[in-house]
């Protein structure tokens, strides 16, 4: 499954008003491996961005009008984009302004040709009650966000990849599909034999080791203390 993780630049708030997109950052995973196939565009939106969008991406109108406008690079975004899952933090927010572009040239929404998920919505429910801004999440999960002085469409999208994978790694687990087996009767239970002596052992790298270490590390910090994967994994200390 191609995965993209997205985020946009605006003039402002509102694209009702003429605000655009000044910068598009996208991160491609493919089945949660980064690819490196990332697109980056700014764009020359033919107005100043306002005083309270400019602090936040420090974009200015000098910068951005040697670039191409939206309406040139276009064709290209839709056919990136199209076909995707495609994960954004506010996820009104930019699916708004990305409609609002391309339907001033009477292309499709994005919704219709992509699936589109809201990180922002599922870190509500998997931390309810918690803040959950990029920032906040970067912190919980052990993501460093240290070099983020201001906001940056790819920048931003490639700390929510790595907020993403951190969030969700718990649902991906080994599944071992059986095929050709007759239906599972109602109130019966299926008994499937494995050998798992045909498992070919795979020793973690140090990265890998190290990575596991930092995520069990995220892991004490969300709970408050030490995780129960610790208390159930490690041994207790000596007395």
């Amino acid at each position: 499954m191609r995965q993209i993780i997205l985020d946009t630049e605006t003039t402002g708030f509102d694209p009702a008003e003429g605000d655009r997109i000044v910068e598009l950052g996208c991160v491609e995973l493919i089945d949660r491996q980064f690819t490196g196939n990332n697109l980056h565009i700014y764009f020359n939106p033919d107005r100043d961005s306002s005083p309270g969008a400019l602090e936040v991406h420090g974009l200015t109108t000098e910068f951005l009008s040697q670039f191409n406008r939206f309406e040139d690079e276009a064709a290209r975004i839709f056919e990136y984009l199209k076909g995707t899952e495609i994960y954004i933090h506010n996820a009104a927010f930019d699916v708004k302004f990305l409609n609002a572009e391309f339907g001033r040239l009477g292309m499709p929404q994005i919704e219709t040709v992509a699936a589109i998920h809201d990180t922002l919505a599922m870190a509500r429910e998997q931390y309810p009650g918690k803040r959950n801004s990029l920032d906040m999440l970067c912190e919980r999960l052990g993501v460093s966000n240290a070099h983020r002085t201001l906001h940056g469409a790819l920048l931003d999208a490639e700390l929510l990849a790595e907020v993403w994978l951190a969030m969700t790694r718990g649902q991906f687990g080994l599944v071992m599909e059986h095929r050709d087996q007759p239906s599972q009767r109602e109130g019966q239970t299926e008994v499937i034999r494995f050998d798992a002596s045909v498992l070919r052992v795979e020793v973690a790298s140090e990265t890998e080791l190290a990575e596991h270490a930092a995520y069990l590390e995220a892991l004490d910090q969300a709970a408050g203390g030490v995780s129960l994967w610790r208390k159930l994994t490690e041994p207790a200390p000596a007395a």
